[in-house]
């Protein structure tokens, strides 16, 4: 069962990073989960034994990094890093390795890991790994948050230009391309659709008008 599989602990004051590992091999699990236990702001939270459970692990409990063998059954690593990208391409992945392969190595960093590990690795070669991963998830985090402050100022700058246009009662290119970004956004404000409908009427634009209304109909529907 994979609930077996989710290692618990008490909740940290402070979050810590939140780490799973895969392989098919016991010791490599236990030593690996061994030396994550003795790395400052690290939390083990799944273990999985194959690549088909390493995404099914990763997929539910959405892990900071995941270190996973390249050969492992069901799924290998490169297909499970490949699926997990797709769904969680915040997650750094450490890819382990018995072999000093550099096709494997290319291979590796092509399906999307950032970093790679021979076995058997030390302590200081998995601590570097980590702190390497760190860095790329708050660089991450540094994108992320600068993203959202830039829509957040777009979002303030459009709502103050469409109150502007509904006092000026305009209809013109510009007002429509205002309220056409305002509308983009599936929660946009139901003022802000119905003084579009407004432009479209008065630009005898039916086709936009009548896609409009029905959206104006479902989200009626949808509030009663």
């Amino acid at each position: 069962m994979l609930q077996q599989n989710i290692i618990s602990s008490s909740s940290p004051k402070q979050r810590r990073l939140r780490v799973m590992i895969a392989d098919d091999i016991q010791e490599t699990r236990r030593s690996t989960r061994l030396m994550l236990s003795m790395i400052p702001g690290v939390r083990v939270i799944a273990i999985a034994h194959n690549g088909r459970e390493a995404v099914q692990l990763a997929r539910k409990y959405r892990p900071d990094i995941a270190i996973m063998d390249v050969n492992m059954p069901q799924v290998d690593g490169l297909r499970a890093i490949r699926a997990l990208q797709q769904t969680n391409p915040d997650m750094v992945c450490i890819v382990m390795s018995a072999e000093r392969d550099s096709q494997v190595m290319s291979e590796a960093m092509a399906a999307g890991a950032q970093d790679f590990l021979i076995k058997p690795f030390t302590l200081e070669e998995l601590e570097e790994a980590i702190q390497k991963a760190k860095e790329i998830i708050k660089e991450k985090q540094a994108r992320q948050q600068k993203l959202e402050e830039q829509r957040a100022q777009r979002e303030l700058w459009l709502k103050q230009k469409a109150n502007q246009f509904i006092e000026e009662r305009r209809t013109d290119n510009e007002a429509l391309r205002v309220f056409e970004a305002l509308a983009a956004d599936p929660q946009c404000e139901p003022r802000w659709l119905m003084y579009l409908a407004v432009i479209y009427v008065f630009r005898q634009q039916w086709r936009k008008l009548r896609i409009l209304a029905e959206r104006l109909e479902r989200q009626t529907r949808i509030s009663a």
